[in-house]
């Protein structure tokens, strides 16, 4: 499914709605959508993303899901069967998260509270440490646990999947993704589905 760049400038600012299901445990938190991702109307939707790689490598997931053309039903249900949920702290696409204002991360951070109080997951992994520091106000925060929980949920921040994130390699990502999927317990200490 190609588009042209006009076509995917069109979707600046527009939005896709949250992968909620009314059991999620473990909720992935990206920055914000991508234009091929709004355009697709699936999270992580531009091949060559790897977040969907890492869940398969992690065992989160027994399939490689492709959203490059939008959610296939089985792969939603799957997802939502796992109790996996996807958000994002800014809804609002954009070509890149470096567009994005310290304002907006920050009422993105209020709006995940809000979240996370009315779906209460176990697990709230946050995709990458940057944007997490500058939306929570933690300049000095590193990767993993967070001292402070969220809504009664345990706050995680995890390597953002995205390949302008060279430096975390595909087992970082699945190990991280594997951790926070125990946490929330997806995924038994042994790595199996529970």
């Amino acid at each position: 499914m190609g588009f042209t760049r006009a076509e995917l400038e069109s979707y600046r600012g527009a939005t896709l709605p949250d992968l909620l299901g009314p059991a999620t445990r473990l909720l992935f938190v990206g920055i914000n959508p991508g234009l091929l991702t709004v355009a697709v109307q699936a999270h992580f939707g531009r091949r060559g993303n790897r977040f969907y790689p890492a869940l398969l490598r992690a065992g989160i997931v027994d399939h490689l899901i492709d959203a490059s053309a939008g959610f296939a039903a089985e792969d939603r249900a799957l997802l939502l069967g796992r109790g996996i949920g996807i958000t994002n702290l800014v809804a609002g696409a954009t070509a890149r998260a470096s567009e994005l204002t310290p304002a907006e991360l920050v009422a993105g951070a209020e709006n995940l509270v809000r979240l996370t109080a009315r779906i209460r997951p176990a697990v709230v992994a946050v995709l990458g440490i940057s944007a997490y520091r500058i939306a929570f106000g933690r300049p000095q925060a590193s990767v993993g646990r967070q001292p402070d929980d969220i809504a009664g949920a345990q706050l995680w921040v995890v390597p953002n999947p995205s390949g302008l994130n060279a430096h975390a390699s595909l087992a970082d990502l699945a190990a991280a993704y594997r951790e926070v999927a125990v946490a929330a317990g997806v995924l038994s200490p042994s790595g199996t589905s529970q």
